[in-house]
């Protein structure tokens, strides 16, 4: 699997901004699919909630990956909040790489076994509608030069995980959280009381596609392709706003 998680090869007009009010904004990119374009990325406390958006220069979501009609070898897309929260924070072992919230999609496979973002009767074939996951970020070579995946539960180990874990042999939780499509936004929200929440931290945006192990193996899930990155560098510039 080719999978390369380098934003040395982005192509990037000119720096980010690091705004005031602690959002990172993003200049547009013209060699960027403009639904994936970052313009500004944002955390901030609304009573009880965390709200994470990012601002593109198209229609967020309107692009999805095609189905391929089987796991291995299939695609996901996604918005992508990397954090520097411990990854402790929604219930996994600490310190275990990046903890990330992401709205994904991948039509073709489920992992979110206890929703049914679709709406019609059926929990088990949603993966073509957005939804929300929290995942852990580690970097392999197996997954390409300066590679990146997200982390392998090994054979044979019982690691803590959360309550809403999907089953994969990866840190991902499949929490519920529906995303929100506005336009050219993308906004999830995340009750306060669900996280072990730090003082503060900070966080960027990212936007990528994953792709599945073609034998359905660890790394079974690496980034494969950065169409984004606010910062530029993945320097998690942002800083929560209350």
């Amino acid at each position: 699997m080719h999978a390369r998680f380098c934003v040395s090869l982005l192509v990037l007009v000119s720096a980010p901004i690091a705004a005031h009010d602690g959002a990172v904004r993003s200049p547009l990119k013209q060699s960027i699919p403009v639904a994936f374009d970052v313009v500004e990325s944002r955390v901030q406390v609304d009573g009880g909630e965390l709200v994470f958006t990012q601002a593109l220069s198209g229609r967020a979501g309107r692009e999805h990956p095609r189905s391929i009609g089987k796991l291995g070898g299939s695609l996901v897309y996604s918005y992508v909040w990397p954090t520097s929260l411990d990854s402790s924070a929604v219930g996994f072992e600490k310190e275990q790489g990046i903890l990330a919230l992401a709205a994904t999609i991948h039509p073709d496979f489920d992992d979110t076994p206890l929703f049914d973002e679709s709406r019609d009767g059926n929990k088990d074939n949603d993966g073509g509608t957005w939804h929300s996951h929290w995942v852990v970020l580690v970097k392999d070579e197996e997954c390409g030069k300066d590679g990146m995946k997200v982390r392998d539960i090994p054979k044979d180990t019982k690691p803590k995980l959360p309550a809403t874990w999907p089953g994969l042999p990866i840190l991902i939780d499949s929490p519920g959280y529906g995303p929100r499509f506005e336009a050219k936004s993308v906004t999830i929200r995340v009750p306060l009381k669900d996280l072990g929440m730090p003082a503060d931290f900070r966080y960027d945006g990212v936007t990528s596609s994953l792709q599945v192990n073609a034998n359905v193996h660890a790394p079974l899930l690496c980034i494969n392709r950065v169409f984004d990155v606010a910062s530029g560098d993945l320097s998690l510039p942002g800083k929560l706003v209350r």
